[in-house]
């Protein structure tokens, strides 16, 4: 007899009880069994959690039920006269109001000019921001000279420029694609110079000891490694220009989503700001949503963690 056995014979019945623990509060089944030695014990079979979704809920069902529950609260609130129209106009208004803007083509109009607007701004700006980042990542001579005074303007607030640039030149569109730009150049540069510079030395080490050229090392080893960076100062920079777009068209526009709402604000139109706004929201999301597409077919080479 080995020990186990003597032991498992003197224990007292009530010692067995306690061990057993409180009843289970998940549901599974539970058999008793006589082990190889000879002594009666519990073996759990299979094991249900009482948590678990026997019908899951589709993830795009759970993220429209909090917008879907604002306009519902939104519309009662309004339709009972606790949300007057002068403060706010309902959602049944606004639809009605952008459905109008849409058909005569004043919407379509305005949403024309203001792409422009953003994709001429993004390239002169994506340009000088990259262009910078490139001699001041590559080059110690080059974030010398650049860095610096890069640092400097930025920490200047860009929208705080628009009266120079005004001055400088003038009111027409020449300002507004300056703005635009101002705000994108500084996010490209940061991120690009934070990828460039964030590369594994191990890596460029190994390049260097395959024989790579200058050329070859910033092509095959440099330039992929800051592509994430670059990535994320593009969105950055989308959403500063969506945002540079509206301080723009606020000074001096004649057309354009801006020059609509300076119109709605005059005659207290609630219902054409909030279209206007929900049209900027809607272009903010269709760009990020270009932008994180194509970050996928870019960095298919990177597995990263995805979420749980």
């Amino acid at each position: 007899m080995t020990l186990d056995q003597a032991v498992a014979r003197e224990a007292p019945v009530e010692t067995a009880a306690e061990t057993a623990g409180p009843p289970s509060v998940v549901k599974g089944e539970e058999r008793e069994v006589k082990a190889a030695s000879g002594v009666e014990g519990l073996e759990l079979v299979h094991v249900d959690p009482v948590s678990r979704r026997r019908w899951p809920v589709p993830r795009w069902v759970r993220r429209t039920v909090g917008p879907l529950a604002l306009l519902v609260l939104w519309q009662v609130l309004s339709a009972s006269g606790v949300l007057e129209a002068g403060i706010l106009a309902s959602p049944g208004t606004i639809a009605a109001t952008a459905g109008d803007l849409v058909s005569d083509g004043t919407l379509p109009s305005a949403m024309l000019v203001s792409l422009q607007r953003v994709a001429v701004g993004l390239l002169l700006g994506g340009v000088i921001g990259v262009a910078l980042a490139l001699v001041s990542g590559l080059s110690r001579l080059g974030e010398d000279l650049v860095d610096a005074t890069v640092q400097m303007l930025r920490s200047v607030p860009w929208v705080g420029v628009i009266p120079l640039f005004i001055i400088w030149l003038g009111i027409g569109e020449a300002p507004k694609v300056a703005l635009i730009s101002l705000g994108v150049a500084f996010h490209l540069y940061l991120n690009v110079y934070a990828g460039i510079r964030g590369v594994d030395a191990q890596l460029v080490e190994a390049g260097q000891s395959l024989g790579l050229s200058r050329w070859g090392l910033i092509r095959h080893v440099v330039l992929p490694g800051a592509l994430p960076g670059a990535m994320t100062g593009l969105r950055y920079s989308l959403a500063t220009a969506w945002l540079a777009l509206v301080f723009g068209e606020q000074v001096n526009a004649d057309d354009g989503l801006g020059f609509l709402m300076n119109q709605a604000r005059e005659f207290f139109r609630t219902d054409v700001i909030v279209v206007c706004l929900v049209v900027y929201a809607i272009l903010g999301l269709l760009a990020d949503f270009l932008v994180r597409t194509l970050e996928r077919l870019l960095l298919q080479w990177r597995p990263t963690f995805t979420g749980q």
